[in-house]
């Protein structure tokens, strides 16, 4: 059978997409090693000055510690309540109320603003909640809709029927959930860890609301950066969040294989 030719004009296309794509990134990546005060493309000469000026200034060290302490904490937690809310939702649909599933989406179709300006107003205001306790309810509300949403789909594949074998033969309902179900979702769960991860770092919506004196995130930490700054200190830390997103999913790719969540 003869190869089949593809058409120029696709080749220039896919070629298009693909810049369209990298393009930015390459510019980013090119203004962080710029050996110049001020962001500018293409760089004028090489320099890893601004990476290490990340880590000279205090509050993007404090900053880059806090984000990480937020985004694990509250993806945990979000997981914790959407584990269980999905297993509900997946497991006992038909008893369930049909709007339980939408009432978990809320956050996700109510915009970012008007439910960081609620936050603000209810757990800073009315319940004067500590900023870090504020950041995580927050963060924690902002990604379980992704958690419950990704491990739904991942449980809709389940056949339910193998839970009722294990518990007929005398396996307890507790027990079974975490040596039989668990196992048979775990790349949903894993799949949900890494998008509430990323999602948790990156919120500038939410947390430009709920930060406060003495405690910030690194994405807010930026903007007052780039409020004083013009320098490509900026661009240097989007390439460290790019590297950061980039090392998760190599870690999940060097322990289970990125085929092992398309399960």
């Amino acid at each position: 059978m003869m190869p089949t030719k593809i058409h120029p004009a696709l080749i220039g296309f896919t070629a298009l997409v693909f810049i369209f794509l990298v393009g930015p990134l390459v510019i980013v990546l090119g203004s962080a090693l710029s050996d110049t005060t001020y962001l500018t493309f293409p760089p004028q000469g090489l320099s890893l000055r601004w990476f290490e000026n990340i880590f000279a200034i205090d509050a993007f060290r404090r900053t880059i510690l806090t984000s990480l302490q937020v985004a694990v904490i509250s993806t945990f937690v979000a997981l914790l309540i959407g584990i269980p809310a999905s297993y509900a939702m997946s497991r006992y649909r038909i008893q369930l109320p049909g709007w339980l599933s939408t009432l978990f989406v809320l956050p996700v179709l109510v915009p970012e603003l008007v439910l960081g300006f609620s936050l603000l107003k209810n757990l800073a205001f009315q319940f004067n909640a500590p900023i870090f306790l504020s950041l995580i309810i927050g963060h924690t509300i902002l990604i379980l809709p992704y958690v419950i949403r990704v491990i739904s789909a991942s449980l809709a594949s389940f056949d339910f029927s193998i839970e009722e074998a294990a518990i007929s033969l005398g396996s307890p309902p507790l027990k079974t959930f975490f040596t039989v179900l668990l196992p048979n979702v775990r790349s949903g769960v894993i799949a949900a860890f890494i998008l509430a991860f990323i999602t948790s770092v990156n919120d500038v919506s939410i947390s430009i609301f709920l930060t406060g004196p003495g405690i910030s995130t690194l994405p807010i930490q930026l903007l007052a950066h780039m409020e004083q700054f013009f320098d490509p200190t900026v661009a240097s830390v989007s390439v460290l969040l790019m590297v950061l997103t980039v090392a998760v999913m190599a870690i999940v790719e060097r322990t289970l294989g990125l085929t092992f969540l398309a399960k």
